[in-house]
């Protein structure tokens, strides 16, 4: 018999949700099929049988949060997949019972045997542990909703934001008012034919808990400015044809901003840094995050060392993580280690909008939607132009306003004119 693991998820990773499995009890099975998908923070992860035979065993259902190391299933090895069906008539062996007539007297004893599993009694995972102690929250005080009754991070956050953490339980004197704030979220909400009800995934869970934590943690503020089009989209229109034909891939946007930002964090490098604890880390190595949205939700993978690329080895990437993205094929160490991000709602149609931060980042760039506006030129003459407004949000715990408004006009100069990226300037 051999054991299906969890493996390895990435850098401090640990836990995950099983999304799926792909074979039930008693099939067959090759070496290195896929066998069961995990969903962790970031990405759908498929576990491959380590061996052929027939699945023997599925331990963690689907839904069911598993550590890393943990035993998924179990295969039967040189076993095939014939024992199945003589697996299925041994379910009618119970039969007998229904004979003895006290048979309803023992039914009532074995029931309160699942009951004995208390959350508080149940190993919590290391993410669980750091938010009930960071909170100071009683773990057996919170409901469970886990595989036999283990207490999930979701069971956490959504105690918390019911307020029940807040209910003092100390004074005696004040434990008449103190159900009424738990009582609020015990009310089911009422159902309605019209509506469907479906379970978060782990993926949407995660950016929910990172976005709200960022707000929390970070003195997260915003600036604005407006980038004038022109000069990049007169670039583009000239060299697109010649661009694509040599290295195969459309020349856009992304890789202007890319580069500017690049030149921007040069000369501000608190836009590049983050807070450890009392430290500021500054990082000389300009990792840029792209945020990219897939079916199962935002995505960040990073552009490594985007100072050393070409515009056609970003854009290639770029586009490359795009496609991955849709097919659910980006690998975790994929999404770490970026510096700094920059987000595209342009793309969507968006025209303005306040970026929130990607921790443990300082800072944002947010692109949006070029449109044609009429624009005062230095003469005093009046143009229309193509106009982009940008936001850089960014903590103000380490990066000031003067820092914050010079990297975004570093950035608006440098795009509006395209050989100041070329000839550093």
């Amino acid at each position: 018999m051999t054991d299906i693991v969890v493996p390895a998820l990435g850098e401090s990773v640990t836990e995950a949700t099983v999304a799926k499995w792909f074979k039930a009890v008693g099939d067959a099975v090759a070496a290195d099929e896929p066998l069961v998908e995990l969903e962790t923070d970031k990405v759908t992860v498929e576990v491959n049988a380590p061996a052929a035979g027939v699945l023997e065993a599925i331990s963690e259902a689907e839904g069911a949060e598993v550590q890393v190391g943990s035993v998924l299933g179990s295969i039967a090895d040189g076993a095939v997949a014939a024992e199945k069906p003589a697996a299925q008539p041994a379910a009618p062996a119970p039969a007998p019972e229904p004979v003895p007539a006290p048979a309803p007297a023992p039914a009532a004893a074995p029931a309160p045997a699942p009951a004995p599993a208390p959350a508080a009694a149940m190993p919590l995972s290391p993410a669980v542990r750091r938010l009930v102690e960071e909170n100071g929250l009683n773990p057996a005080a919170i409901p469970a909703t886990g595989k036999d009754g283990r207490l999930t991070k979701g069971d956490v956050l959504a105690y918390i934001e019911s307020g029940a953490a807040a209910a003092p339980p100390a004074p005696a004197p004040t434990a008449a008012p103190a159900p009424a704030v738990a009582e609020a979220p015990a009310v089911p909400r009422p159902e309605d034919p019209r509506e469907e009800r479906v379970r978060m995934t782990r993926l949407r869970k995660m950016v929910a808990a990172r976005l709200k934590d960022a707000q929390n943690t970070a003195a997260m503020l915003t600036t604005f400015n407006e980038v004038d089009m022109t000069n990049a989209m007169a670039v583009r229109a000239e060299y697109r044809d010649a661009f694509e034909k040599k290295h195969g891939v459309r020349l856009g946007f992304m890789s202007f901003f890319v580069r500017a930002c690049v030149v921007a964090l040069k000369e501000f490098p608190a836009v590049n840094a983050e807070i450890d604890g009392d430290d500021l880390v500054y990082k000389n190595h300009y990792d840029i995050a792209i945020a990219v949205a897939g079916p199962q939700g935002l995505v960040v993978p990073v552009v490594r060392d985007a100072d050393t690329l070409s515009f056609a080895d970003i854009e290639g990437a770029i586009t490359d993580f795009g496609r991955r993205a849709r097919d659910g094929q980006l690998a975790m160490e994929e999404m770490q280690g970026g510096t700094f991000t920059i987000t595209n709602g342009g793309v969507f149609g968006s025209l303005m909008s306040t970026p929130i931060l990607n921790p443990p980042q300082s800072a944002i760039l947010g692109m949006h939607k070029t449109m044609q506006r009429a624009m005062v030129m230095p003469d005093g003459s009046i143009a229309a132009r193509p106009m982009m407004y940008v936001a850089l949000s960014y903590d103000h715990r380490i990066i000031d306003g003067r820092e914050a408004v010079s990297f975004l006009v570093r950035v608006k100069e440098c795009v509006e004119d395209p050989r100041r990226i070329l000839l550093d300037t």
